[in-house]
């Protein structure tokens, strides 16, 4: 008898699961719960940690690893499965767990389409499927999953649009979408989200203009869209955003001057990151109110004159990147501003090379930070010699000097840098 039972359960589980109809179930009880458990279970081909071995009948469902239940209905609320090392497919009868507040996959190797069924699941907060294989399109018609707060789809690999319907999950607090194959403009309709904090589309195809309609997102705090095809330039209003702390355009076509008070308007700033775009203008003064200015990438643009002095006054500036600009006048004066930053006692990286700085180096230099441990500032036009006391600056893992017009002779003061792995000083006039 045991064993024809054992013969007949795929059977009966089989039928059991064709018998739903793939609609939304919210009130077939908790055995729904269970048998879309097995069926979820069922689609995973791989599972080299036995992760989901104890998945079976001897255990209460609601015991299983990964799974938690709601105390009073005995119906599944969060399935965690992230980082298991998993591979296989989505089910769809996941749209069965009716009571899913959160879903976790990320960190495995899961592949094909996202089951059109997640749009059953009334009561989603969290739909988190990053660093995987996914493919195919973003689900439209999200719109019945109003209580939505996390979409992290980031890391796989989802080609065509941005749903525009994205836009009317209004108590979305972040949308991670980076890392894939998208396409297309960044649909105006985000703008809708006035709870959002963290927008992220990085390293996409995206092309167009960032909307003016992002401006109304008076909440947020992250907002990443470098490595796409955006063009044009950066909407003004974007830097009225005063909770903003991360800003990252790099490697766009996007163009411009920054505002002048962009210091003042983002009080909240810790990193704006715009390396590789066609930006110009100047780098203003008022950026030294930014005081929680942690990192500054404008390096491969075409920013122009002084480097203003006032950056000294971030005292929490850790990483400065300058690189290939037009910066300097080719004068006597244009690193004066490295007098400054010997108040950056944060200061770990400095990029000022294949700019056109002039002049001699300051003497102050040797009394940056002990914390620094890159300086490059090759190919401008410096003369005069390297100063006494560079020996100072002990975690030196990178100095670079090269392609100037430097004179005297190299101190033998820098064999002291005992931490310096690489030495930059060719093309220059030493004796």
């Amino acid at each position: 008898m045991a064993s024809s039972s054992f013969v007949l359960y795929p059977l009966i589980l089989h039928v059991f699961l064709n018998f739903q109809a793939l609609e939304c179930a919210s009130s077939l009880g908790n055995e729904t719960d269970r048998v879309a458990l097995l069926a979820i279970k069922d689609q995973i081909t791989s599972d080299s940690l036995g992760a989901l071995s104890s998945w079976n009948g001897t255990l209460h469902f609601c015991k299983w690893p990964g799974v938690a239940c709601s105390t009073r209905h005995q119906r599944v609320v969060i399935l965690d499965l992230s980082s298991l090392k998993l591979e296989g497919s989505l089910s769809p009868y996941i749209g069965n767990l009716s009571f899913l507040r959160s879903i976790s996959f990320a960190n495995n190797s899961f592949h094909g389409e996202i089951p059109q069924e997640i749009n059953c699941l009334f009561r989603l907060q969290y739909l988190i499927l990053s660093n995987n294989s996914f493919q195919g399109e973003i689900l439209t018609n999200l719109t019945s999953l109003s209580h939505l707060r996390v979409i992290d789809l980031g890391n796989n690999n989802f080609v065509g649009n941005i749903p525009v319907d994205l836009g009317s999950l209004s108590n979305l607090d972040a949308l991670w979408l980076n890392e894939n194959y998208l396409i297309g403009n960044i649909p105006p309709s985000l703008g809708n989200l006035s709870s959002l904090t963290f927008l992220s589309l990085v390293q996409n195809r995206l092309d167009g203009g960032i909307p003016n309609d992002l401006s109304r997102l008076s909440k947020l705090r992250f907002l990443r869209v470098s490595v796409n095809k955006l063009v044009g330039e950066v909407p003004r209003s974007l830097y009225n955003i005063s909770s903003i702390d991360s800003v990252a355009m790099a490697a766009n076509q996007l163009h411009g001057s920054l505002p002048w008070d962009m210091g003042i308007t983002l009080p909240n700033l810790k990193s704006f990151l715009v390396e590789d775009n066609q930006f110009t203008g100047q780098i203003h003064v008022a950026l030294s109110n930014a005081s929680k200015l942690v990192e500054f990438d404008v390096d491969s643009n075409n920013f122009v004159g002084q480097v203003p002095t006032s950056l000294g006054d971030l005292q929490n500036l850790s990483r400065l990147f300058l690189t290939k600009n037009q910066l300097g006048t080719s004068a006597a004066n244009d690193l004066g501003f490295l007098t400054s930053l010997s108040n950056s006692s944060r200061l770990e990286e400095l990029y000022l090379d294949e700019n056109s700085f002039g002049g001699t180096f300051p003497s102050s230099m040797v009394n940056l930070t002990t914390n620094l441990r890159i300086l490059y500032i090759g190919r401008n036009q410096l003369t005069g010699s390297i100063p006494s006391g560079i020996e100072n600056l002990v975690n030196l893992i990178g100095l670079g000097m090269e392609d100037n017009f430097l004179t005297g002779t190299i101190p033998f003061s820098i064999g002291r840098l005992s931490k310096l792995q690489g030495l930059y000083l060719s093309n220059n006039n030493f004796m």
